[in-house]
């Protein structure tokens, strides 16, 4: 029993030497010290060690791994899915909107957060101090400043910390988030719940990934109008279908070329312009702007 007693006495004086510094020269009051210091952030390139939402992966830019910690602050900080949150004026969390098709939705208008397209345009408006991914999930994925763009096939191998991932069809991409590196990524998934990490789900539906170009824009960027566009494989309507604009988007155009006529809401116009970021072409009638493009060049014969 005594030596048990030394034991519990001895334990007792080591965890008070634990837990508080020694008194200084002074002879001012001993400082308390933490228990237990907070983990760092990780440095650049540095790989998170556990689920933490974290850049989990070497080989991102210093920019995608500023919009990854952008977007971690909102995981940690339980910010609410809220559908349409995220496209006010500016970049930031706004309060949603009852999406019609989505009972759990019902308290998003009484939630302040992002949907997925809202939380990566914070994201990279943080990390860039430009809004430059305003727009839905489609507008996002095919933006005119991608560096590059993967296929679902390619898997996860090619993809680094910043990537955005998308779900969808060529016709509609419902769905986006940023990869983390390892496997998981961090979304705004759904109304009811928060923005959360998670493994990537490289089934139901997984449609590819772009690495988004944080730098000067090449070429001249123009805006679609109208919903539904088409963009085809050649300057014709008879053409095969690559993607469809659902509404006004932001497109940096190549050359364009004369070809087929084409006569669509009002208008007739021959010009078609070609979309390097798509690999398409679209009718000028859907690109804002005169009939032919004013400094835009010709198109070769090489263009495809």
């Amino acid at each position: 029993m005594l030596r048990r007693r030394h034991a519990i006495a001895a334990l007792t004086a080591w965890t008070v030497l634990l837990l508080w510094a020694p008194a200084p020269a002074s002879g001012a009051p001993p400082v308390p010290r933490p228990a237990q210091a907070a983990a760092p952030a990780p440095a650049s390139g540095a790989v998170a060690a556990d689920d933490t939402c974290a850049v989990r992966a070497p080989g991102a830019s210093a920019a995608a791994e500023r919009a990854v910690a952008t977007a971690c602050e909102q995981v940690a900080a339980g910010v609410w899915y809220t559908w349409g949150g995220g496209h006010g004026p500016r970049p930031g969390p706004t309060y949603g909107q009852v999406d019609p098709t989505d009972p759990a939705s019902e308290h998003d208008p009484e939630r302040l957060g992002f949907d997925c397209s809202g939380l990566v345009r914070h994201a990279y408006a943080r990390a860039t101090g430009e809004d430059i991914l305003n727009g839905v999930a489609s507008a996002q994925y095919y933006t005119h400043r991608a560096a590059e763009r993967f296929t679902a096939a390619q898997g996860l191998a090619p993809l680094v910390p910043g990537d955005l991932l998308v779900w969808g069809t060529s016709q509609k991409l419902h769905h986006i988030a940023l990869y983390l590196g390892a496997g998981k990524m961090a979304e705004a998934r759904q109304s009811g719940t928060k923005l959360m990490v998670s493994d990537v789900r490289l089934d139901g539906g997984y449609f590819g990934a772009v690495r988004v170009d944080t730098g000067p824009v090449t070429g001249r960027v123009f805006s679609t109008w109208g919903e539904g566009v088409w963009t085809k494989a050649q300057p014709s309507v008879r053409a095969a279908r690559v993607y469809a604009f659902p509404g006004p988007t932001t497109v940096r155009v190549q050359c364009q070329k004369h070809a087929e006529t084409v006569t669509s809401d009002g208008y007739t116009n021959d010009a078609w312009s070609y979309l390097p970021d798509y690999r398409a072409w679209v009718t000028n009638i859907y690109i804002k702007g005169p009939a032919w493009l004013d400094s835009v060049p010709t198109c070769d014969s090489d263009t495809r």
